[in-house]
């Protein structure tokens, strides 16, 4: 248990709120939400978080046995497959031979690839932000895109938001807080994963600002 009194889930969400509203509230975002992009945009941003995942996923077989990042480490949740076939479907079958990082995109997988190797709290860090908030946000943009480019009600290019294996999300939600709580790691490793997690959302955030650049409304 905590020893510091506040759950340590509590903690790491309330620490991140302002940074989670800050990459929840970005112009790239809004705009694409808002109807106001075309699927291109859409499409970039599938392919930005293709490095991202594959940076979560390379690694997690190897962590499942870690005494910290193991217990997070959930077949359910793996998202790589369904960003493979979503870009099937936005870019055609050839879509490894057009896929491109953003500079932003590269620092962020890096990131998460060096903590996957090298800290696993870290990687904690940001399997939490990352999987939590697709399982929460990303039903909002799953019904968004659905509606706005139509795709099919959880077919070909919305499958990334789509939790086939499960069936009920806040269970599975407060299950996985559940873990947050119990986790391997003294107070001064809690402190360390929380900024960790500061760190994600700062660098999902600079994902959507180089998205906003690429994208930008014309007046």
């Amino acid at each position: 248990m905590n020893s510091s009194g506040s759950a340590f889930s509590t903690l790491i969400r309330t620490a991140s709120h302002e940074q989670h509203t800050e990459a929840e509230t970005s112009t790239f975002m809004s705009d694409l939400l808002g109807g106001r992009l075309g699927v291109e945009a859409y499409a970039r941003y599938t392919e930005q978080l293709w490095f991202v995942y594959e940076a979560l996923e390379a690694d997690a077989e190897r962590l499942a046995s870690d005494p910290v990042a193991g217990p997070f480490i959930q077949a359910e949740l793996t998202r790589r497959d369904a960003l493979e076939a979503d870009l099937a479907h936005l870019r055609g079958p050839d879509w490894r031979t057009t896929l491109t990082a953003l500079p932003a995109t590269r620092a962020y997988a890096d990131r998460v690839a060096e903590c996957a190797r090298t800290w696993p709290g870290g990687y904690v860090a940001h399997h939490y932000t990352r999987y939590l908030g697709d399982l929460s946000g990303g039903q909002i943009i799953r019904g968004k895109a659905e509606q706005t480019w139509g795709f099919d009600r959880k077919g070909d290019g919305v499958r990334f938001y789509v939790f086939e294996d499960i069936t009920n999300p806040a269970a599975f939600k407060r299950a996985y807080r559940e873990l947050l709580d119990g986790i391997n790691a003294d107070d001064l490793e809690k402190q360390r994963i929380v900024t960790e997690c500061k760190r994600a959302f700062a660098l999902n955030t600079a994902v959507f600002r180089a998205l906003g650049e690429e994208f930008p409304l014309t007046a």
